[in-house]
Parts: structure tokens; sequence; C-alpha cells
């Protein structure tokens, strides 16, 4: 029986021995884990460190493997088919994966602490004093949401014009600037930053206090080993639809693997590439496709989703502001589909936006009743097969189906399913469903009274 071997010990690796192993692969599987820490799902980092759950809680269920924790790999000899660790050992493998992730991008400035694993979260939570958060990304809104949540100071400095640059439009980006200073975090888009005797200064010459710096500056694919054993690698590892390196046995998978010239980046396309992997080393002929580009961010109290691309002269483009209200929507359409949208402070809209678009449904006739949640809005309304939970690819129906079968709140759908799990976006509209399945069960039993 060939031996699998996986570098990385992270979502996508565990998602790949968990899918090998629903399908029946017997044959050995070792995990190598740099980390002391068992398998956990980072992408809910930021509720850790928001005190919204506990570290316990984003740990992944253990799995069938010989998992070795905190082993570095630190070569693969491709003629001999062994990996080489830190310790001196060499392990041997038919088939490798390389689930390598990615790097905390880091600005030259000292003593900054990157958010990207749970050593990090546990040093930034302990933090006391006023902090400053470098990055006005997804996860850099995220990390100051999450802090200030636990009651810091919290100044966000962005060196891009406006936040989440690469989503919003800048009617968006102010819209959600001024709903985060509404939540007590302080803004500083525009600003490159500085760091001199122990100062945070920014080019405008201001200071902004922080006794601590946390950088969310971006990621870049961890391919270093890849590099040494010379392997393909552009921005990441090059893989083609079966995730294959330019070594037939060497696969690759998460954010170090970049195919057709991209490397998304998200724990779904992660979950997606295990899902093509497990099948094709079971002998099967699935490919990769490439992933629908979502993002929906997890901060407490801002409901924002981005949905595909907005780009293109050939769009038709529908706007609504609402300032005063902290609502701004966009849709990109083509050929009367959705080919792009941005909703931020329309909850109703995002479960429907995200159906149309994923099932490349027609929109309806009429537009702003799309954006205010009219039709087909609430999950419990949606279709049967619509996906409500995109990471775990979970379904109404299946929802449904676990709800009958007792599962009748959202923490059982969740440990039924696996729904909510994933990045955590999901958990409002399976909150919803739940209540909709539970109000129409007690409208059957006053039926038949």
């Amino acid at each position: 029986m060939s031996r699998l071997v996986v570098i990385g010990n992270g979502p996508a690796a565990h998602r790949l021995v968990e899918r090998l192993r629903a399908r029946g692969r017997s044959g050995p599987i070792a995990v190598l884990g740099e980390e002391p820490h068992h398998a956990y799902n980072r992408v809910l980092l930021g509720s850790v460190l928001a005190g919204e759950l506990p570290a316990e809680a984003v740990r992944l269920p253990d799995v069938d493997a010989e998992v070795r924790l905190g082993v570095t790999a630190t070569g693969i000899d491709r003629d001999r088919r062994v990996v080489r660790t830190g310790t001196g050992d060499e392990i041997g493998y038919d088939v490798l994966v390389l689930a390598t992730g990615s790097r905390p991008r880091l600005p030259e400035i000292p003593g900054l602490v990157p958010l990207r694993t749970l050593a990090d979260c546990e040093r930034i939570g302990g933090a006391a004093g006023p902090l400053a958060v470098l990055g006005g990304g997804v996860l850099g809104v995220e990390a100051a949401r999450a802090l200030v949540a636990r009651g810091h100071e919290v100044t966000l400095v962005h060196s891009q014009p406006h936040l989440m640059e690469r989503q919003l439009d800048p009617a968006g980006g102010r819209l959600l600037a001024d709903r985060l200073g509404e939540l007590g975090i302080g803004i500083r888009s525009g600003n490159a930053v500085a760091h001199r005797s122990g100062r945070l200064l920014l080019d405008s010459g201001e200071e902004v206090p922080a006794r601590l710096v946390i950088a969310c500056t971006g990621v870049v694919p961890e391919t270093a080993l890849a590099v040494l054993a010379g392997l393909a690698v552009r921005r990441g590892v090059v893989v083609d639809d079966q995730l294959r390196t330019s070594d037939p046995r060497i696969h690759a998978i998460g954010d170090c693997a970049e195919h057709d010239g991209s490397t998304p980046g998200s724990i779904a396309s992660a979950w997606e590439q295990a899902e093509v992997l497990a099948d094709v080393l079971c002998g099967g002929n699935a490919g990769y496709p490439g992933s629908r580009a979502v993002t929906r961010l997890k901060a407490r109290g801002v409901e924002l989703v981005s949905i595909g691309v907005l780009d293109g002269a050939d769009a038709e483009v529908v706007t609504l502001s609402d300032p005063a209200r902290g609502r701004y929507a966009k849709l990109a359409l083509r050929d009367e589909r959705i080919a792009g949208a941005v909703l931020l402070g329309f909850p109703a809209a995002i479960a429907s936006v995200t159906q149309l678009h994923d099932r490349d449904l027609p929109v309806p006739a009429d537009r702003l009743a799309l954006l205010l949640g009219t039709p087909a809005a609430v999950p419990g309304e949606l279709p049967v097969e619509a996906v409500i939970c995109r990471c775990n690819n979970v379904t109404r129906k299946s929802l449904t189906a676990a709800w009958q079968g007792g599962a009748r709140s959202v923490a059982e759908l969740a440990r039924a399913t696996r729904a909510t799990t994933g990045c955590g976006g999901c958990a409002d509209d399976v909150a919803s469903l739940c209540a909709a399945l539970a109000e129409r069960t007690e409208h059957q039993k006053e039926g038949v009274a």
C-alpha cells in the first residue's frame, strides 16, 4: 500500500485526510505539523481574539493518520522520495502533498506581531494599553473589531485611500470606515507608517498610540520547500487541475498552491482543492475548476459580503447608497446575471444574491426588491438545494434533514452538518433557517390541534 505524507497540519491538510478516509483509503498517512497544536481552524482566530470562542472550540476533530506535531520539514529529496525534518529524521513517501499554507508579509518595523497562529492570538489577547492594527484588508478589519470588542483602544492604519480596496469601491470603503468608527475604531486611511525610537508615526506626522502593533498586511504562499526541491514556483507552487506539481508524485493544496495563475487564499478554496485531490488520490478523475470569489466579513455588527468581480465596462451596474443607515450595495450584471456584488448593511439580501450568483440564475426585474431582500431572501424560502454553508457545502436540504432528525439549535445543526464551522460567515443564515423551521413546526402543531 502506497505511503502518503502531508507537509502541513492546517485546515486543508485536515480536510484532505478526512476525505481520503471517508472514501475508503486505508494506507498509511503521515502528517507533519510545525506548530505544537493539533489542527485548528485559523479562520476563526478573530472570534477567539474577540472572546467569542475559547481556543479549544476552533480545534478540528482528530483524523486517522500519524500526526507529528512540532516537526519542521527542511527538505525534500525527490530522487529518494524522502522528506527531511529539523530533527534529522527522513520520512519516505510514495505520494507527497504540500499543504504548507502561507506566511505573513511583514513591514520592516521592529516588534510587529502577526495574527496567524493560536500563539499570536494568545499574545495579542493578553496585551494591555492602546493597540494599532496595520492593514485595512479583511483580516485587519476583523482583528480591529475583535480587539475593540474586548475593550481595547484600537487604531486601524491602512496605506490605501480606503479600506478593503480589493473588495470595495471608494464609496463602500468610506461607509465601512464610518461604521467601524461608530463601533469605536480609529481609522487612519491613506497613511504610510514608520517606527522611530519606539513611536509609531504616520507620514502625516501624527503619532499613533500603541503598546503593541499587530500586522495584518497580507500573506505570501509558503513555497520555500518547493523552491529547494526544484518544483515549478511562481507566486505559489504551480499545480494543474488535479493539483499536481511539476513532479507528478507531489501535489499542493491550500494557500501555497497556484492554479491557473491564481492563489485564492480562502478556506473554501482550500477545502474544495482537498475534495478534488482526495478523489484523484483514490483513482477518480475530478478536476479543480477554480473557486468563485466570495468574501464575507466576520466582524460583529458589520454585515458585509463581496462576491465575484465588479469591474468591466460591459456590465450593468446597480448601486444603492444609504449613508444615514450605513447601507451600501452595488451589483454588476451581465446578461441579467450577477457577475459581482458588494453588500454592506443588507443582511436580508446576502443569501439570495449569493445563491443567484452561485447558481448563475437571472436576477428579478425589480433590482431594488432584490437588494432590499424581498425575493427569496430568507434561508427558509431558498431552493432546497441552495448552499447555505459554502465552506462545507451544506445545503438547505441537509440542514432541514438534520433539523427533522432532532438537531434543533445552531450548535446542534453545526455538529450534525458542520455548517458554521468553516469561516463562520453563515451563522446568521443558519440561525434564520433554524427559526423558520421552528416557526413552521409550531404552525403545523397548531394545525393538527
